[in-house]
């Protein structure tokens, strides 16, 4: 399973989402996942991949971590994950 395979899947579990209706270009408010499950997500993120995610709940669009779209999410997790090797 890729890392866009696994973040698509935990973003759809977390929030009760079907993997298939969660496109790239999505917005996670388009997905109607709200704050609590954006937080959950990044945990299950963190874990999953054995990362850091430096995210400021209070003020996401400060953050290091894109959680605009799916595809920042996906993108800011492969980063992540490519600067632990």
């Amino acid at each position: 399973m890729t890392i866009k395979d696994k973040v698509v899947k935990i973003i759809a579990e977390q929030g009760m989402l079907n993997v298939n209706d969660i496109t790239q270009t999505a917005t996670l408010k388009d997905l109607g996942i709200d704050s609590l499950a954006i937080v959950e997500s990044i945990f299950v993120i963190e874990e999953e991949f054995n990362i850091n995610v430096p995210f400021n709940a209070n003020c996401p669009e400060e953050s290091n971590f894109d959680v605009s779209s799916v595809s920042s999410i996906i993108k800011s997790v492969e980063k992540l994950v490519a600067e632990q090797v």
